[in-house]
C-alpha cells in the first residue's frame, strides 16, 4: 500500500490554512507533516499542533514531508520556498499565495530549479474550467467590449485578485486590448480597446468572477461562484499530492487538471 503524502502546512490558523488542514484530514492518500504559524499561542485545528513558524525550517529537517500547502502572504511565501529549496529539505513546494512582486515572484522561479513549485491564484476546478474558456469567447466575439467584476471578503489583500489577473491575462492574449480600465470616475467615456476591472470588498464573501462581454445588441456573462473555501483547499490538497516527487520545475493547477 502507499505512504500517504506528508504535508507541511504554513498559516495554519489562518482562514485557509485552517480549510487545508480540515480537507486532509478527510482524506486517507495523505497527512498533515507538521502546520506552523507566525504566533501559535498553543491553539490546535482539528486534532493538529500547530506549531511556531520560526522552527519551519528545522521541522522540514525533522519530519521530512513530501510538500508544503502554504497560504500567507507575498513575503513569508519567498521565505518557507527558500528554506524548501535547502538540499537538507527538498521539499515540493506549493503556494495560492497571491500579490507577489517581481523580485518575490523571481524568488518563486529561482526554486523551481531545484525543487518542484507550483503557484496558483486559484485552486477551484470550476476557475480552471473559466479560464480554458474566456479566451474563446474573446476570440469568438472580436469587437465585443469586456469588463471583468471580481468580488472578495473585507479583508482580501490584493486588488485586482490574483485570479482576476490570471484572467485578464488569458483575455489580453486573444483580443485586441491596450489597457486596463480600474473603476470609473467622473467623465470617462469607454474605449473601445480597454478591460473594465471592478473589484469589490465586502463582508465574508468568498470569491466571485464575472466576465461581461458586450456588443451587437447582446451579452455572453461568465461567472464563477465560490460558495466556501473548502474547495480551495481540496484543490491544494490534490496539488500538493500530485507534485509529491515530481521533478524540478515550475507547475500551475492547469497540469494538475490535466493529470
Amino acid at each position: 500500500m502507499t505512504e500517504p503524502t506528508r504535508i507541511g502546512v504554513t498559516g495554519a490558523t489562518g482562514r485557509m490554512g485552517r480549510e487545508v488542514i480540515t480537507a486532509i484530514a478527510d482524506r486517507e492518500d495523505c497527512t498533515v507533516g507538521f502546520a506552523v504559524n507566525r504566533e501559535p499561542d498553543g491553539e490546535t485545528v482539528d486534532g493538529v499542533e500547530i506549531e511556531p513558524a520560526s522552527e519551519f525550517a528545522s521541522l522540514l529537517a525533522e519530519r521530512e514531508p513530501d510538500a508544503v500547502i502554504d497560504f500567507t502572504g507575498p513575503e513569508s511565501a519567498t521565505e518557507y520556498v527558500r528554506a524548501c529549496t535547502d538540499a537538507a529539505a527538498n521539499v515540493a513546494f506549493v503556494t495560492g499565495t497571491t500579490g507577489f512582486d517581481d523580485d518575490q515572484l523571481a524568488v518563486l522561479e529561482s526554486a523551481a530549479e531545484s525543487i518542484p513549485v507550483l503557484h496558483a491564484p486559484n485552486f477551484a476546478r470550476g476557475v480552471q474550467a473559466l479560464v480554458n474558456v474566456v479566451g474563446d469567447a474573446v476570440q469568438n466575439l472580436p469587437g465585443y467590449d469586456v469588463e471583468l467584476v471580481e468580488t472578495h471578503h473585507n479583508a482580501k489583500r490584493d486588488a485586482p485578485s490574483g485570479t482576476a489577473n490570471r484572467l485578464l491575462e488569458e483575455i489580453e492574449a486573444n483580443g485586441e486590448f491596450s489597457d486596463r480600465t480600474h473603476g470609473r470616475e467622473g467623465e470617462a467615456p469607454r474605449e473601445d480597446d480597454e478591460i473594465g476591472v471592478h473589484a469589490i470588498r465586502a463582508g465574508n464573501i468568498t470569491g466571485e468572477h464575472e466576465i461581461i462581454l458586450a456588443g451587437n445588441h447582446e451579452e455572453v456573462r461568465l461567472t464563477h461562484r465560490a460558495e466556501d473555501r473548502g474547495v480551495f483547499a481540496a484543490g491544494a490538497v490534490d496539488a500538493a499530492v500530485w507534485i509529491a516527487g515530481a521533478k524540478a520545475g515550475s507547475y500551475d493547477f492547469a497540469d494538475v487538471i490535466d493529470a
